[in-house]
């Protein structure tokens, strides 16, 4: 487990990328290609707070899984148990294969501009020819290879990630059993849960779950037509307890029922107290959000409940040296303060599915004032918060200008167990800023009256209607 304070999610999202090889040296099958790199482009976002040289992990981030195109047919076909249910030991897929799966990932997916050099597939495929122009003789010689290739990039925030490195990410993992959901609408219209992605030797692996098998229910609720974050919820728990799931296996069934003891639970990253203001006549709750992890927004909610009843008009969110964590954490938590068709983010990328905004759908949770703490650690998950709750005139920014990581970053395991980080889309803030290497100035250096956070935020909501 990473023992650093910055985050790394995975699991909405970590993506087992181990299928079916095509034979020696060809990687894995192209109709998995397809669909295992569509389905994680957007599951698995992640970003790296700040430069590698400063820091060995990464922040990362998930946005939004419901908008993706379906990756497969819900027909039922004579392979499908096969597709969904066979497993190639890591030890089968050959050095230049795995080196061609690396390749493959940042061929689909990867950012153009992100590493300030000009890429094309024209060059990105002159690449893989040149580096894979002999055998490679060992399994550390390919990851070599795969690290210079990345490398080539010019991009400090795609990178590989060891067998160790990749393992580590698991304790973010959002449903804390080790899998990663999405919505899948059918023919239909019908809206289904789909296992897209499962870490090896997790719990639910070793429960019996498979890529590509359907969630029916959670202890025995009902999760069809539910979002993959909130069947994610339902699926949490305390560390060493089960969940009770209900799954059809591949699209065809048959149904089982099991047991899943939930293993790769998040820490708590809320902390909350009650403060008084004004001599003792303003009650402000203090919340401090050390990162954007599985459990961030319904601890916040719990945090808001208990501070308001004990009498909080006020709310300092404290997000000094937050580095970020599961965009959709920080999204969720965003949408717990904005007005229904609010936006939190705007979203750009190589594949139209990452080209999107994303609004919150309901009332907000609470209309307090609020006052925004950031410095220069501020970054990625946190500067979306930061931004959604500024810009749509709900806070007021105090502190240090914010770190700028405004990129977005995607993390796909290899058949080895090993993994790459890919940038693969930025986002932009709903009033269209580009933080990226920019960051958020403040508006107030040190903490203003509360009567100036109001008077400020009410300018702002004036001026935001004129």
């Amino acid at each position: 487990m990473i023992s650093s304070p910055y985050s790394i999610n995975c699991t909405l999202g970590i993506k087992s990328r181990k299928q079916q090889l095509d034979g020696p040296g060809k990687g894995i099958s192209r109709c998995f290609q397809n669909i295992l790199l569509r389905a994680v482009a957007g599951a698995l976002s992640f970003s790296l707070a700040a430069s590698l040289s400063l820091f060995d992990a990464a922040a990362v981030e998930i946005p939004s899984l419901a908008d993706l195109p379906p990756p497969t047919s819900d027909f039922c076909r004579e392979d499908d148990g096969e597709m969904a249910s066979t497993d190639v030991l890591p030890e089968s897929i050959t050095n230049e294969g795995l080196v061609e799966e690396a390749w493959e990932v940042v061929n689909e997916s990867f950012l153009p501009d992100a590493g300030g050099r000009s890429w094309s597939p024209e060059k990105w495929m002159q690449k893989k020819q040149d580096f894979l122009h002999k055998k490679i003789q060992t399994r550390s010689k390919a990851h070599d290879v795969i690290k210079k290739m990345l490398a080539s990039l010019g991009d400090r925030y795609t990178r590989f990630l060891s067998p160790a490195e990749f393992s580590k990410m698991a304790k973010y993992d959002v449903t804390g059993i080790g899998i990663n959901l999405r919505e899948i609408p059918d023919d239909k219209g019908t809206v289904k849960m789909k296992v897209l992605g499962i870490i090896l030797d997790g719990p639910a692996y070793s429960a019996g779950v498979r890529q590509g098998d359907e969630l029916l229910s959670v202890n025995g609720v009902d999760v069809r037509g539910r979002s993959a974050f909130d069947v994610s919820s339902l699926l949490q728990g305390p560390h060493e307890t089960f969940v009770t799931i209900e799954v059809k296996h591949g699209n065809c069934g048959p149904i089982q029922s099991m047991k899943v003891e939930r293993q790769l639970v998040a820490r708590s990253p809320v902390f909350y107290r009650l403060e008084k203001f004004d001599d003792g006549d303003i009650s402000v709750g203090y919340i401090h959000i050390k990162e954007f992890n599985a459990l961030a927004k319904k601890d916040l909610v719990i945090a808001l409940k208990r501070l308001q009843t004990a009498g909080a008009s006020y709310f300092i969110l404290d997000l000094k040296d937050n580095l970020g964590g599961l965009v959709q954490a920080g999204i969720e938590v965003s949408k717990l303060f904005l007005n229904k068709g609010e936006t939190v983010i705007h979203t750009v990328g190589r594949d139209p599915q990452v080209q999107k905004s994303i609004v919150a759908e309901s009332a907000p949770f609470i209309t307090s004032p609020l006052i925004v703490m950031v410095n220069s650690r501020t970054a990625s998950a946190s500067e979306i918060v930061a931004t959604a709750l500024h810009d749509n005139c709900k806070a007021v920014l105090v502190g240090e200008r914010s770190f700028g990581k405004g990129l977005i970053q995607s993390v796909y395991e290899l058949d080895d167990g090993s993994g790459v980080v890919v940038t693969i889309g930025k986002y932009v803030t709903p009033n269209y800023k580009d933080i990226n290497g920019n960051g958020i100035e403040p508006d107030f250096r040190r903490l203003p009256a509360l009567t100036e956070v109001t008077n400020y935020l009410s300018r702002c909501h004036t001026q935001d209607k004129s």
